[in-house]
């Protein structure tokens, strides 16, 4: 018994270890968009900080390099436009950094208590979306989820409770039938 209480503080210790790192590589993947806010730092240049949210047509403004297309990038690719863009003309070797502030929301409605949008983090699943949107209605049905994916030329795809979602993901839960 003993034995089995060990292992079991083993296999927690290493998810806690674990999960970080998996978030992580699932951040460095994440696909800016439409209403995503960041931040962009050049170091030693605090003139050059700018915390913008990204437009409706997925661009920023940024200093010197005028209108950035940021829709699609990820947070490596920015970090490397920004600094091929000041390198040479304006800098010798700039340092950029960007960071995430803010990801663009998910919506949920049908039978949930609260539809509406939410603010999204990385690693969510349909069930946390039900939970921030007060839960399922006393109609709702557990077998009936669409996700509509932003951006996807499909109308929406089958979830359950445990499917992931994305920033910008539109979910309905649809009524059951007694």
């Amino acid at each position: 018994m003993k034995y089995v209480a060990h292992l079991c503080l083993c296999v927690m210790a290493l998810f806690l270890l674990i999960k970080p790192m998996l978030a992580n590589a699932e951040t460095q993947n994440y696909r800016l968009g439409a209403g995503d806010t960041i931040v962009i730092k050049v170091y030693g240049e605090d003139a050059l900080t700018l915390e913008t949210k990204i437009t409706n047509s997925g661009t920023i403004n940024y200093p010197f390099l005028g209108a950035l297309k940021l829709n699609g990038f990820t947070i490596k690719q920015v970090e490397q436009l920004v600094y091929k863009g000041l390198k040479g003309d304006y800098f010798v070797e700039p340092s950029v950094f960007v960071g995430m502030v803010e990801y663009r929301p998910f919506y949920i409605h049908g039978e949930v208590k609260q539809p509406g949008g939410y603010p999204y983090q990385p690693g969510m699943t349909v069930n946390q979306a039900i939970a921030l949107a007060g839960g399922l209605t006393e109609r709702a049905s557990e077998d009936k989820i669409a996700i509509s994916r932003e951006g996807s030329k499909v109308e929406s795809e089958r979830g359950n409770i445990n499917s992931p979602i994305l920033a910008g993901d539109t979910i309905t839960i649809e009524q059951r039938f007694f």
